[in-house]
């Protein structure tokens, strides 16, 4: 399993269970996208399995900040490094 969620009033709860490699950063990045669609909440928050994520959850992650951003969703990331946050940032602009 990739990923986990619950869903509360108006947020997304997403877990990372392990951070992704290539092999599996594109279906994380979908199942992230349905979950979205389907739940439309105003803020979706994902929890990560490293204050420090490979390239490859910070790609899925960066795909799934652009998403919500264009759907005017706020999204927040929980067990993140200041460092995470700022590549994300970077990544997503």
């Amino acid at each position: 399993m990739l990923i986990s969620h619950a869903v509360g009033t108006d947020v997304l709860h997403v877990t990372l269970h392990h951070d992704l490699d290539v092999t599996n950063r594109a279906a994380a990045a979908l199942q992230i996208q349905a979950l979205v669609q389907a739940h439309r909440p105003a803020r979706v928050v994902i929890e990560l399995p490293a204050a420090d994520p490979t390239p490859a959850t910070l790609s899925a992650l960066a795909r799934a900040h652009r998403m919500c951003a264009s759907l005017g969703i706020t999204l927040s990331l929980g067990g993140a490094s200041p460092r995470t946050h700022r590549l994300l940032d970077a990544n997503s602009a």
